[in-house]
């Protein structure tokens, strides 16, 4: 069997199913990887509880470990702690950036994400940070509606927590 490491670095390489340009690894979807006797156990949390990408992963995991010669393994998908943006790496957050969708601006721990606070949102667009919020909800539950106020484009943002 192929050690927790590069196990790891060959499920970094399943994207996520929503935003196809960053990993589940990069994401902090991809939890722990570790043998357990014979036994390989990956451990993912979900960015929501009830996250509807969450079967796509774990159907993707299951894929990856079968083609790299892993047979016996098990998935566990634990909610404790709760998945945060803290999670996300720095190289993920540009990654959005870069494809449309501006990134969490700042930690779970900043007081805009629990009181509601207007948030200083970037625009992926022209870089602005004159935007307005237009809904709580975007293209999925883990991200809002903005609306840039200088280039007048709609985009999403993605969701402190």
């Amino acid at each position: 069997m192929k050690n927790e490491l590069e196990i790891r670095k060959a499920l970094s390489e399943i994207p996520d199913p929503e935003i196809p340009v960053i990993n589940i690894s990069e994401l902090g979807v991809l939890r722990e990887v570790k043998k357990e006797g014979n036994i390989l156990k990956v451990i993912i949390t979900p960015t929501y509880s009830g996250c509807p990408a969450m079967n796509q992963i774990e159907a993707d995991i299951k894929e990856k470990l079968k083609e790299i010669g892993v047979n016996d393994f098990s998935i566990e998908t634990i909610y404790k702690p709760a998945w945060t943006t803290d999670w996300m790496t720095e190289k993920a957050k540009k990654k959005l950036l870069d494809y449309g969708i501006s990134p969490p601006e700042k930690t779970s721990i900043d007081k805009r994400a629990i009181t509601g606070e207007h948030k200083k949102v970037i625009c992926p667009l022209c870089k602005t940070h004159d935007t307005k919020l237009i809904s709580q909800f975007g293209s999925t539950a883990c991200k809002a509606l903005y609306q840039c106020k200088k280039c007048l484009e709609p985009f999403d943002y993605f969701k402190c927590i």
